[in-house]
């Protein structure tokens, strides 16, 4: 499965049959954080066979059945979250095509919990995301509309088109899918609303748009 087939296939799983993750899995996950904590200067961590940083209220809808979690988290800074965002969305895509199932936990994370997981203490964490086996694959939710959330100046290349049907595939902190995506030849801009989450939801939406639209054909303004 490649990252392009993932972002359809992939939904929210809140269900976890007992299955450790392997050694191996384990090891190609960890490769893909490092690399993505070198190259945008962020502190993520993969936690297995402890829920510790998962709230209580996310426990509660995992049903106890994951013991399996991603910390989002890095030195303060204006770009932060977008980075967090965007790293974040690469990996549940990657673990999917590790045959994982993810949970992107929104607000319902135990910070202090989390922040206790990594050696830099002196970071802030916004966010975990459940990891494991699904009990199932998920279902696909209600999904707003390619011209509720895009305008193209002119006639749609396919590429944008495309880059939107990924976008519209992209999980959002609260599930309102706040995006707005412009394009005008080949510059192109997101917009996520406002709010908590927002820097969070435009890492998401860009990563997930240039997955669909291919990063060669645009540049974003």
């Amino acid at each position: 499965m490649t990252i392009k087939e993932a972002v359809m296939q992939r939904h929210m799983v809140r269900k976890y049959i007992d299955k450790t993750i392997s050694a191996e899995t384990v090891k190609q996950l960890n490769e893909r954080i490092e690399k993505s904590n070198t190259e945008y200067d962020i502190s993520m961590k993969l936690v297995t066979g402890n829920a510790d940083g998962i709230g209580g209220l996310a426990k509660l809808l995992l049903t106890r059945s994951v013991y399996n979690y991603i910390i989002l988290a890095g030195k303060d800074q204006a770009t932060l979250d977008e980075k967090l965002g965007y790293c974040g969305a690469d990996l549940i895509l990657y673990a999917q095509t590790l045959g994982l199932n993810t949970w992107w936990c929104g607000g319902m994370f135990n910070s202090k919990a989390a922040r206790k997981q990594l050696q830099n203490a002196d970071v802030r964490v916004n966010g975990v995301i459940a990891i494991g086996y699904g009990q199932t694959q998920g279902v696909p939710h209600k999904s707003k509309t390619a011209a509720e959330i895009s305008r193209y100046n002119g006639n749609e290349p396919q590429w944008f088109k495309d880059g939107v049907e990924a976008l519209l595939c992209a999980p959002t902190a609260l599930n309102k899918q706040p995006y707005m995506v412009t394009g005008d030849g080949n510059k192109v801009t997101l917009t996520a609303g406002e709010g908590h989450f927002s820097g969070i939801d435009l890492g998401i939406g860009k990563y997930h748009f240039e997955v669909g639209a291919g990063k060669e054909n645009f540049e974003w303004v």
